[in-house]
């Protein structure tokens, strides 16, 4: 009996710890970017909603959950598939909801002043994440080779997958803290800023799945992935990280 428990126990928790979506330190550097860029009434009635928590505290909230059967129903909200010939919108969404699906729906609850405080602050921590998620490209991935994670790869001679190089293996790598990683961003200009925010979801989504292409195209299967790849890619990895918190603050400046 002991054993069976250990053994579950394990399964489990590798399970979801390789089910993670740009680490703790990524959704709490995209947390921490907005936290940054939210306007002054923003700001205050974020914190009162979520009785002074932090955008960077709650932004690994969708992943801490998927342990719990309770919210499985939200386990489709993590990332979006669409041929690459097509936009967002084209084709009938997934009947399990998607991404974007997902997006909207906590917008709609986060703005609604007459939802509980407690459905405001679930769905804001969700929000958070979501956005976060849009910006990692192997979330807006293909379907048949599930955003990445088929593509087996070394990294380091670790055992990984395209997805999971993008999700953890770089951060995680880079052994910089949330904090540490936030402030040695690139400093971008006004304008710069500017031209990150432009636009929605809807544009941001076609984004990220441009990038996704380019990614696929990165590697091919069995690749070991070494400094190299890293070095090709951790500016990237950062502008997504820096688009992903101003674009989440220009979200939530709005709803507020």
């Amino acid at each position: 009996m002991k054993v069976y428990i250990l053994l579950l126990f394990l399964v489990t928790h590798f399970t979801f710890a390789n089910d993670v979506v740009w680490s703790k330190t990524g959704h709490r550097v995209i947390g921490e970017v907005a936290q940054q860029h939210l306007t002054k009434k923003a700001a205050k009635a974020i914190a009162d909603i979520l009785d002074g928590q932090t955008l960077a505290e709650v932004s690994t909230f969708g992943d801490e959950i998927k342990a719990d059967s309770t919210y499985r129903e939200f386990s489709a909200w993590h990332y979006v598939n669409y041929p690459a010939d097509k936009k967002y919108g084209d084709e009938p969404p997934s009947k399990d909801g998607d991404l974007m699906i997902g997006i909207e729906k906590c917008i709609e609850i986060v703005k609604d002043e007459s939802r509980s405080k407690a459905d405001r602050a679930f769905y804001l921590k969700m929000l958070a994440h979501l956005i976060g998620d849009l910006h990692q490209p192997m979330h807006v991935g293909r379907l048949v080779d599930k955003g990445g994670n088929d593509i087996q790869l070394q990294w380091f001679n670790r055992g990984s997958n395209l997805h999971r190089v993008w999700d953890s293996n770089m951060i995680d790598d880079y052994d910089m803290s949330y904090t540490e990683l936030a402030s040695n961003l690139p400093m971008l200009s006004k304008a710069e800023k500017s031209s990150i925010v432009k636009g929605d979801i809807y544009d941001w989504v076609e984004e990220s799945q441009d990038l996704a292409n380019e990614v696929y195209d990165s590697v091919e299967m069995g690749d070991k992935l070494y400094y190299r790849y890293s070095y090709d890619w951790w500016d990237t990895v950062e502008i997504q990280l820096e688009k992903g918190g101003l674009r989440l603050a220009k979200v939530l400046n709005g709803l507020f």
